[in-house]
């Protein structure tokens, strides 16, 4: 297993890892899928996003204890396997890059359909085309060169979101009213329905499955490990930042949107800054917009690629996935992976064409599903690690590098609500397919072990002396 530390390149700062974090984990879950969230809950979407973003942190946390100790890529893989058994790792593995592949898959259509509005006599296959090829260009040059790119573009919409925050903000101060709307903006267009939960209980919960899709892609930061500078140092300060600073830039802005506008107006058709602007009849506002949900989305494709790409290498390495997967390039990254990832893409953006647009709701919560039981499998491989130190005689007394705040309690607490996720898929019609898809791929997952997947051991020999 020091082979994949050995040739994979390292080069990726904390700087470049916290806002990888971020340009996985902002992107059409925001710049579109809130509206569905938002139809869902009403103004009680604010409180999905609370809720969703602190359990999240509690898995960012766990899986960062178990990082710092083992610093490798493709890392909760491993982590499954050994506190977990192999079979555990390997479905951890191929479902965080089946997610990846999925939501990437949603962020590509959408970025071919963004450019649609600047430019409507190009053929959409072209831009998609194109974003994928760049794409694969970027993730095929140095790691450095993938985490600059991702950082400036990752600087473009957090700045863009701030400032919508900051001018959306003044408008409520000052009155800017909409022609459209007979309540003036701030509490009272927020409170339009008479109430924070216009759907009920019921409309909370629903949420949820868009919710958690939205924070998708964020463990990501975990995959860069092997490739950090330092990662005892990068990764933990990747994670105490970027949690706070997603639920800032989801719940703020998400806040600010429905002060100015009527929610009950956001229908889907767009991004809601994108309608709610417009309907505020701001100059340019569409334009403006649509540049940054475009730079949203490249981003999100970028990270993603990357994430999906590094645990496949990984697994190749322990006998969980083709040995081709491993093949390394003089610039030291896996280009395999990312030659099939792009494949993946333009396939994935054929079946997008081909199918209604009430798609994106059914990948929405399919990779919610992906999402969700991957951070299961984190929390339950920490708490597996836990119960073994204590066996060996290292009790919770005992001072950590870097602890999971409220140990194993918050921990078990998190992993509560995270199968509360998955239930809750069962719910509504729109996403109880996300449950049977999911469902039948760790049915799948489990053949394929079966089938393909050697018992004898150099695996298992390999992923313990890499995870101690």
């Amino acid at each position: 297993m020091n082979e994949i530390k050995a040739s994979l390149a390292r080069g990726l700062t904390a700087r470049h890892i916290r806002f990888m974090a971020l340009g996985s984990a902002i992107g059409t879950g925001l710049f579109y899928g809130s509206s569905s969230a938002i139809q869902a809950a009403g103004p009680a979407v604010l409180f999905a996003y609370m809720i969703g973003g602190a359990a999240v942190f509690i898995v960012m946390r766990a899986m960062g204890e178990m990082a710092v100790k083992h610093p490798v890529s493709g890392s909760f893989a491993h982590y499954a396997s050994r506190y977990l058994g192999r079979f555990a790792g390997f479905v951890t593995g191929w479902t965080f890059a089946f997610e990846m592949a999925i939501v990437a898959i949603a962020d590509v259509t959408a970025f071919g359909i963004y450019m649609g509005f600047w430019f409507p006599q190009v053929a959409q296959w072209i831009w998609v085309l194109a974003i994928v090829l760049l794409i694969a260009a970027i993730n095929l040059m140095k790691v450095k060169v993938f985490g600059e790119t991702e950082f400036w573009l990752a600087i473009v919409k957090v700045t863009a979101i701030i400032a919508m925050i900051v001018g959306g903000a003044a408008l409520i101060i000052f009155g800017f009213n909409s022609p459209e709307t007979e309540t003036a903006t701030g509490f009272a267009t927020l409170m339009s329905a008479g109430t924070l939960f216009p759907n009920g209980f019921v409309g909370l919960l629903l949420s949820f499955s868009v919710v958690m899709f939205a924070f998708g892609g964020i463990e990501t930061i975990g995959i860069t490990a092997g490739e950090a500078d330092d990662p005892a140092k990068s990764v933990p300060a990747a994670i105490n930042t970027v949690p706070w600073r997603i639920l800032l830039f989801y719940v703020a802005s998400l806040a600010v949107v429905m002060m100015l506008f009527d929610w009950r107006q956001i229908d889907g058709s767009a991004s809601p800054f994108v309608q709610i602007f417009d309907g505020l009849g701001i100059p340019a506002a569409a334009h403006v917009l649509n540049a940054v949900v475009i730079t949203a989305a490249v981003s999100a494709i970028n990270a993603d690629t990357f994430g999906a790409g590094r645990m496949l290498f990984a697994m190749s390495e322990i006998g969980h996935a083709p040995k081709s997967f491993g093949r390394i390039s003089r610039n030291g990254v896996p280009w395999m992976t990312v030659v099939v990832m792009a494949i993946v893409l333009l396939v994935g953006v054929v079946l997008n064409a081909l199918l209604p647009e009430a798609l994106f709701t059914i990948i929405a919560s399919i990779a919610t599903f992906a999402t969700v039981w991957v951070w299961i499998m984190i929390l339950t491989s920490y708490l597996s690690m836990r119960r073994k130190e204590a066996a060996a005689g290292r009790g919770p007394g005992v001072a950590r590098e870097y602890a999971v705040p409220g140990g194993t309690v918050a921990a078990w607490i998190a992993l509560a609500f995270m199968v509360f996720v998955v239930v809750l898929l069962a719910l509504s019609p729109a996403t109880r397919v996300a449950l049977y898809t999911g469902i039948a791929w760790l049915v799948l997952l489990a053949v394929l072990f079966k089938l393909l997947v050697r018992p004898a051991a150099p695996v298992k020999q390999d992923s313990d002396s890499l995870l101690g």
